[in-house]
């Protein structure tokens, strides 16, 4: 069912036909966690006005906000509440719940009716609406890698791939492998029902290359709707793997010796008024734009990286020799490179950015990108020249942690003025206190080769 045009009625009758009792009211945070209230279906109504703290969409993956410093120049120090607003559009079922429920995303709104600028899916629609000023509409196919593992709920104990129907563990690289995926048919048949039922976009399953590394590809469409189908898709696993005595995690790098799991995003540009593709010219041939676009993502990658790998494990994946890359270099169906064209016919050309970790919030990774090339096509930025060989050969690009990747974005003026500075003050504050907690952790290697070493 096409629920693009749904006004709240249309909501509420379709509440009606699948009989819903409860409501699952969510907030993407800035971590991508479910936030929000659940009410009986009698409560949820149009001019109910429910509310959150702004905090709630403020908070780090700890659960932790800054004591003090720039987040209170854009959060009022009071914690004043943000009005929400369900989006018709989102409203899903929730297919493991066991009376009938729905799930309905929310936006943000403070007391004057305003979007609240540092709220994930405003910050995507901010971005949404500068292509939109230009007759254009991005369009985006995200590729979400992430592992199966065995149960573990001892943080100091390091993680391994959990048995399959054979009841043994995967020890060898199995890429591809569709025997490896049949080791847990079980699950994909409840995962791929899950998603069935609420109407998930999801195309194709593959085995990737680490041990108990999974990939599902989602079907080209516009952005706000695909970040909303990989949030749930991220609710759909994680619960899934449970109920099938297992862990699922988007960890950017879970295991050691393991390659690490990335979001790829795929990009497009079409022309509102023509449905062009205007990435290609009408002879088929790449356009200025698809070059200016790359070159957009060429140079605002770096100082995008605190945003496309939020934490301080996400760099543990962009290392030389693990299928990751570690520059910004581009190349026509090159897998070494940051920035990929695959091959495809003139309407379907497109960029795929490789960058971007599974950890990743969709809807910050998904402006971001888009932020990037946007820049690229008003500052007509030129791309460097095409990548042909083995980009790993190539010098990093890339910051190595996330302290340095805050530092680029602290400087970088245009990303701050297309993604708002609300947001972005929000984010590196929080961000910078996740880097300073995690510093105060010592790490086993650290008492492995230092205690009696040094």
């Amino acid at each position: 069912m096409d629920k693009s045009t749904f006004t709240f009625t249309d909501l509420e009758h379709w509440l009606d036909q699948h009989r819903v009792t409860e409501i699952e009211c969510l907030v993407p945070d800035l971590t991508g966690v479910a936030r929000g209230k659940i009410l009986p279906r009698e409560k949820f109504t149009e001019d109910r006005g429910m509310r959150l703290p702004e905090a709630v969409v403020g908070l780090g993956v700890t659960g932790n906000f800054p004591d003090e410093g720039p987040y209170y120049d854009v959060i009022h120090p009071t914690d004043r509440d943000m009005h929400l607003r369900p989006d018709p559009s989102s409203v899903r079922i929730v297919p493991w719940a066991s009376d009938p429920t729905a799930q309905v995303i929310h936006d943000c709104f403070d007391r004057d009716g305003k979007l609240v600028p540092f709220a994930p899916r405003s910050v995507l629609r901010r971005v949404c609406d500068l292509f939109a000023a230009e007759g254009w509409t991005p369009i985006v196919a995200p590729e979400l890698e992430f592992y199966l593992i065995e149960r573990n709920s001892d943080p100091n104990t390091p993680l391994k791939p959990p048995r399959g129907r054979s009841g043994r563990a995967e020890t060898s690289r199995q890429a591809y492998s569709i025997d490896a995926v049949n080791e847990f048919d079980p699950l994909f048949e409840d995962i791929y029902s899950y998603c069935e039922k609420m109407e998930l976009n999801v195309d194709t399953l593959i085995h990737e290359v680490g041990a108990g590394q999974m990939e599902i590809n989602f079907f080209h469409d516009e952005p706000l709707g695909l970040a909303d189908e990989v949030f749930f898709f991220k609710r759909i696993i994680r619960e899934t793997a449970l109920r099938h005595e297992m862990y699922a995690t988007f960890m950017a790098k879970p295991m050691a010796g393991e390659p690490g799991s990335a979001m790829h995003i795929h990009q497009s540009v079409v022309d509102r008024a023509s449905g062009r593709n205007i990435f290609s010219n009408a002879d088929g041939s790449p356009s200025q734009e698809f070059l200016w676009y790359i070159g957009g993502l060429q140079k605002y990658t770096p100082a995008a990286m605190a945003l496309f790998a939020p934490y301080v494990n996400s760099y543990r994946r962009l290392a030389r020799s693990t299928a990751a890359p570690i520059n910004i270099q581009w190349g026509t169906d090159n897998r070494t490179v940051g920035i990929r064209s695959p091959l495809a016919t003139p309407n379907a050309r497109r960029i795929e950015n490789r960058v971007i970790g599974a950890d990743a919030n969709p809807y910050v990774a998904l402006a971001a990108t888009l932020a990037c090339g946007y820049l690229g096509i008003r500052n007509r930025i030129e791309p460097s020249p095409e990548c042909e060989g083995d980009a790993y050969l190539g010098d990093h690009q890339l910051p190595r942690s996330l302290g340095e990747a805050l530092a680029l974005l602290a400087d970088e003026k245009d990303l701050r003025e297309v993604l708002g500075h609300e947001f972005i003050t929000v984010y590196s504050e929080v961000k910078a206190l996740e880097h300073d907690e995690f510093m105060k952790v010592i790490s086993p290697w650290e008492r492995e080769h230092l205690l009696l070493h040094v």
